[in-house]
């Protein structure tokens, strides 16, 4: 399947709506987040690593928020576990559809044998149980904040015991000096990526409604009040990171 480049913000809009997962945003994904995402190729990969060190025989493995399924392509790789699967979940049609499409060309030149179940659902409504691997991988940044506890509540009750969630964020920082300087890092990095100054301004102010960062003490905070006793930052790349809680 053929990357296309990501131009959505290159003109000057009229009215900037809140951004939203449709088929225009789809079709350019995959170039949209390698451009955007600090490391996230790296972030991926050593998903796929953790998913295959932490999944327990028997156990389903979710993707919650899955997108084009990068993440569960990753985890399909490197579980070798009997009797696992992996649940992927995201509230999208139009991701869902592409998914599919990339999913079938994986089945049709890998050697891995764990199953991927891809559901148009949300997230909020899925069933997790008997979960050994949970990964949300930039998901829980889009929902409501007053919903965030009761989501992380639901994963931790989910998973057995000695079970993984992978959360994948954008981090606020509460010192000014240092989100300056992060925001501006991460600024340079789009721009080094070809991206111009009004794309980046539009797309900005196309995600502040939509995607509303916390600080790492707030995600570590809500990991011990849902119950995990022990949660790290394993990656993190300018403003982007990965926490590893486990159960």
């Amino acid at each position: 399947m053929v990357k296309q480049h990501d131009n959505i913000y290159a003109s000057a809009l009229d009215e900037i709506i809140d951004f939203q997962f449709d088929e225009r945003v789809v079709s350019v994904f995959p170039d949209m987040i390698q451009r955007s995402v600090p490391g996230y190729s790296t972030l991926i990969s050593n998903i796929g690593i953790l998913a295959g060190r932490y999944a327990q025989a028997n156990t389903h493995c979710y993707d919650l928020g899955c997108s084009l399924g990068a993440v569960s392509l990753s985890m399909r790789q490197r579980i070798n576990q009997p009797g696992c699967d992996i649940i992927a979940v995201d509230n999208s049609p139009e991701m869902i559809e592409r998914a599919k499409a990339l999913l079938t060309t994986d089945l049709a030149t890998s050697d891995s044998v764990v199953p991927v179940d891809l559901q148009c659902a949300d997230i909020a409504e899925t069933t997790i149980e008997n979960a050994s691997v949970v990964v949300m991988n930039f998901t829980l940044q889009f929902i409501p904040l007053d919903q965030r506890l009761a989501l992380i509540e639901r994963v931790y009750a989910g998973l057995k015991p000695g079970g993984v969630l992978l959360l994948s964020e954008k981090l606020a920082f509460t010192d000014p000096q240092q989100s300056d300087f992060l925001i501006d890092t991460h600024h340079d990095f789009k721009r080094a990526n070809g991206y111009s100054d009004l794309e980046i301004s539009q797309k900005r102010s196309a995600l502040e409604n939509v995607l509303v960062p916390e600080a790492l003490a707030r995600h570590e905070q809500r990991l011990s009040s849902a119950g995990f006793a022990f949660s790290s930052v394993w990656f993190q790349c300018f403003n982007f990171a990965s926490m590893i809680a486990i159960k």
